[in-house]
């Protein structure tokens, strides 16, 4: 399945995720820090998508409420509620 996410609060612009069955197959980030965004995406691929909200869920950045690993985990939710509808 395709998703696209927009965050919100924080640097990074889009989130372009794709999944296969329950697993995190690719993610694709534009905008925020390339590098960051690069080295999470390369470590969530193949994950369970459980598992990756489990871990970034709530983590912030500076003084925001929000980062883009934290966006990433909403995105997962948007996208398993979507699935769920």
């Amino acid at each position: 399945m395709h998703f696209t996410y927009r965050p919100r609060g924080v640097c990074s612009q889009l989130m372009e995720i794709e999944t296969e069955g329950s697993t995190l197959k690719s993610l694709t980030v534009l905008g925020g820090c390339d590098g960051n965004l690069q080295g999470i995406s390369r470590l969530v691929e193949g994950m369970e998508i459980q598992q990756v909200i489990q871990r970034l869920e709530g983590i912030r950045c500076g003084y925001k409420d929000s980062s883009c690993p934290d966006q990433l985990a909403r995105a997962l939710k948007a996208l398993l509620a979507e699935q769920q509808a």
